[in-house]
């Protein structure tokens, strides 16, 4: 039996569906997901049980048995703490078949069997009768279907079909009910995410700036939220136009609707300027009164930034207007937030949309080709004028008037970089269609598409014809990082110094062998060894190099500046050295490394030495 499993292509953004046989370790797909997260989530835990154990009360003082449906019960977590709290009986729900095998091994380990069926259905296939897989409706509901965007995972469409089909009347859910708030910045940084900005080059000839063609400019983007940890993002990087506003609520007691909706909040601007993002986040109140909350906000919005839960699996949401829009200080205005049933979408009106009788617009769809090509990183990274300048200097000293540049990068401006600074031809790889299509718009806006000659083929897939038999002088290639992580969003500390485990020489033919590297690093800072994280140094030329993983050195306590456009390639150990452990000289983390040049794929084994281990650590292969 053949299975599609989603793998993220680091350089586009965009899913890539893998086909993997009946052989395949469905186990690694759950330790990429995001269960160790929540399972590790105390607040969550605890505002859940709280909320459980309250609706289990309320329907046992009204003198009936208490029977929970559980939709997408995973581990089978939330319907144990049901139980635990006095349920009568549980039916948990599970789509995905090896998590629901390992729900059924983990409720029966902890004796909960009699009280527990694990249904392996999606919940909208679950019957109810007595020949069904429910002999009854349901009068607890308590889901966890919730992403960073809190609809994104099918949410509404799942209660609204359990509401009419699975439930009875009157019936308690947990959480109770869900709030979206949001407000409205100006920033450069994060706009620059999302469009396509002038960039200056300067060659011996003055100035010369790539401008984005004006379909960028126009082009509304791509609907899907951009969820980061917004945390990390300094408060110097945007400007507040709005007070934090509640945008809508769904009650999760009553009858559901996935149909769209849009909701409007009237607000006076905090200060003029540029409307160009919208920050959002929810939060879940697990009880009718509101007493249990559970809220996604950002430091600045919470009631009490010291009580901040660390979340991986819920984060904070970056919307993107269709178009900046200038706000004036105390003019009233009017955020709007739509959603379908599985989007959310943001617009600036001047009116309330009840007031003008509108009908919401559509999503909003990416027709620039732009926002299907680069992810928000990509955006962030080709509008970073100091990289630019990087490059510009590395190729001033190694362009000479003959000089035949090819690119080997889909969507890169480096092609353009190599033409204003002096190459006698220059050739870019387009492998996809989207990006062939991209850059011809870019190189017409800028007068270059007789200058420039897209070649929309795979790179292995060259031959000398296509090159005109010239052979190029430089190939100017940029990463792609496998089991990518953004690791300026996660607050890290190195316990070694950076080592260099491999090196490429790109001036040289690729060896048919494997290279394979061992050595060992030794953690010269006390604290949790989680892992090993990855990346690429780019010598362009002898005196210039870009980082795709550390700017600088890390500070004395290991605290680490990432490069925020790229992500890092980050290897999890099974388990850490114990932090308890006395330091009695150097801890060390032996590795073996091995690439296969013509496939691409790398080998490494990493094993954790100190003390306590007897030189047996963990060890991790991929």
């Amino acid at each position: 039996m053949k299975i599609f499993c989603g793998r993220a292509n680091p350089t586009t953004g965009s899913v890539e569906w893998l086909e993997e046989d009946e052989h395949y370790d469905y186990h690694q797909e759950i330790a990429r997901s995001s269960y160790a997260d929540m399972l590790h989530d105390k607040d969550r835990n605890i505002k859940y049980y709280q909320g459980i154990r309250a609706a289990v009360s309320r329907v046992k003082d009204r003198g009936q048995k208490a029977l929970v449906l559980d939709i997408g019960t995973g581990t089978g977590l939330l319907s144990m703490m049901a139980v635990t709290a006095g349920a009568d009986f549980c039916y948990a729900i599970e789509v995905f078949k090896p998590m629901a095998d390992a729900a059924v091994k983990i409720v029966e380990k902890n004796g909960f069997s009699d009280k527990i069926k694990v249904i392996n259905k999606h919940s909208t296939e679950v019957t109810v009768g007595p020949d069904g897989d429910m002999p009854c409706r349901a009068n607890i509901l308590i889901t966890e279907l919730f992403d960073t965007e809190l609809i994104g995972e099918g949410a509404l469409p799942s209660y609204e079909h359990a509401h009419r089909h699975l439930m009875q009347e009157d019936c308690e859910a947990v959480p109770h009910r869900a709030t979206v708030y949001a407000q409205l910045v100006e920033s450069r940084r994060m706009w620059s995410w999302n469009k396509l900005f002038p960039i200056r080059v300067q060659t011996s000839l003055g100035e010369q700036v790539i401008v984005p063609p004006s379909e960028l400019e126009r082009c509304p983007g791509a609907p899907s939220v951009y969820d980061i940890q917004l945390n990390q993002v300094s408060p110097t990087d945007f400007t507040a136009l709005s007070d934090v506003l509640p945008m809508f609520s769904v009650d999760f007691s009553k009858q559901v609707s996935s149909s769209a909706a849009c909701y409007g909040r009237q607000f006076e601007p905090l200060a003029s300027g540029q409307a160009q993002v919208v920050l959002s986040w929810w939060d879940i109140e697990m009880d009718p009164e509101g007493k249990i909350r559970c809220t996604m906000a950002p430091f600045w919005a919470h009631t009490d930034p010291q009580e901040l839960q660390w979340r991986d699996h819920w984060m904070q949401c970056v919307y993107f207007l269709p178009q900046e829009e200038p706000v004036v200080q105390g003019s009233a205005l009017c955020l709007v937030a739509h959603h379908d049933d599985y989007c959310v979408w943001y617009s600036l009106q001047r009116t309330s949309p009840q007031k003008n009788g509108r009908i919401h617009p559509a999503r909003p769809v990416c027709d620039c080709q732009a926002h299907l090509l680069w992810n928000r990183p990509r955006f962030g990274e080709i509008n970073d004028q100091h990289r630019t300048d990087q490059y510009a200097q590395a190729l001033r000293t190694v362009l000479k008037p003959d000089s035949v540049c090819l690119c080997v990068s889909d969507g890169s401006l480096l092609s353009m970089l190599a033409h204003y600074l002096g190459a006698e031809q220059v050739l870019t790889i387009e492998s996809s269609a989207a990006s062939h299509r991209l850059m011809k718009k870019i190189f017409k806006a800028n007068h270059l598409e007789d200058k420039i000659n897209v070649i929309e083929k795979r790179p292995e897939l060259l031959t000398s014809a296509d090159l005109e038999g010239k052979k190029h002088a430089l190939d100017f290639r940029e990463s792609k990082e496998a089991e990518p992580h953004p690791l300026w969003e996660y607050p890290c500390r190195s316990l070694s110094e950076p080592q260099q485990i491999l090196t490429f020489d790109f001036r040289q033919p690729v060896p048919p062998q494997s290279v394979r590297a061992e050595g060992s690093i030794e953690l010269r800072r006390p604290g949790r060894s989680h892992g090993a994280v990855l990346w690429m140094e780019y010598h362009l030329t002898p005196d210039s190099t870009i980082s795709t993983g550390l700017l600088k050195p890390a500070e004395d306590k290991g605290y680490c500046c990432w490069n925020p456009h790229c992500k890092q390639a980050v290897y999890f150990f099974s388990t850490m050295l114990d932090p308890r452990a006395p330091l009695g000289g150097p801890q060390t983390v032996s590795y073996t490394v091995e690439f296969q040049p013509l496939t691409g794929d790398v080998t490494m084994d990493f094993t954790l030495s100190d003390s306590l281990s007897d030189g047996r650590g963990p060890s991790l292969k991929k």
